[in-house]
């Protein structure tokens, strides 16, 4: 039996779409009543269980090898992820990190210019703390669990690093993107183990699961 890992909420219902499309028995999955609150599924003929998680849990799980396998975005994993194989885009919940401040050209100057520190604002301190470095900043970085918008507005940080799709959120709350700094995107992950210990059922699954992934120019 291969198990996998699945994050719960939007990645859960395109996976299920990109599962049947390569044709898994996904009813048990996709059907609301027969679902109800559980968390673990069979995909029937397959040889599939399916664990449903949070995005991070995915991670560990895979990382300690009680799943063989993950869907994950791509932000989690450079948040989190250590220790494992990502081997496929699947091209769905697509965003990007971006850092981002206030719209006004003296925002933008008073981030950018001098030697001052910067203050970063962030639900994601790893991957800010590495776009940091690798730009040169002096930046002192801000946990924030929820909306992040807020740092700038009441004066707490010059800037954020978060996730944005369409920007709208940004542009409502009167900020801008300064700069993109990564595509983001579920992605397959499987642990290190099983990708020598089950490499048939795992290359079987990769290989219907690339086939099912529309093609985009």
């Amino acid at each position: 039996m291969l198990r996998i890992a699945l994050t719960k909420g939007r990645l859960e219902k395109n996976a299920a779409e990109l599962f049947e499309k390569a044709g898994y028995d996904v009813s048990d999955l996709s059907d609301k009543e027969k679902k109800g609150r559980k968390l673990l599924f069979e995909l029937k003929n397959a040889g599939i269980s399916i664990v449903l998680a949070k995005a991070a849990d995915v991670i560990t799980y895979v990382e300690h090898g009680v799943c063989d396998m993950g869907i994950t975005g791509k932000d989690t994993i450079m948040e989190t992820g250590r220790s494992f194989y990502e081997v496929l885009d699947l091209k769905f919940g697509k965003c990007r990190f971006a850092l981002a401040g206030m719209n006004t050209a003296e925002s933008r100057e008073n981030f950018y210019g001098g030697y001052s520190r910067k203050i970063i604002a962030t639900k994601y301190p790893n991957v800010t703390k590495k776009y940091s470095d690798e730009k040169g900043f002096d930046a002192e970085i801000v946990k924030i669990e929820g909306s992040v918008e807020l740092a700038p507005i009441l004066n707490l940080a010059g800037a954020i690093v978060d996730i944005v799709e369409t920007g709208s959120t940004l542009k409502e709350n009167g900020l801008e993107i300064y700069e993109e700094i990564a595509q983001v995107s579920a992605r397959v992950i499987v642990n290190r183990a099983s990708i020598k210990l089950k490499k048939t059922e795992v290359n079987d699954f990769i290989k219907k699961i690339s086939g099912a992934i529309p093609v985009t120019e």
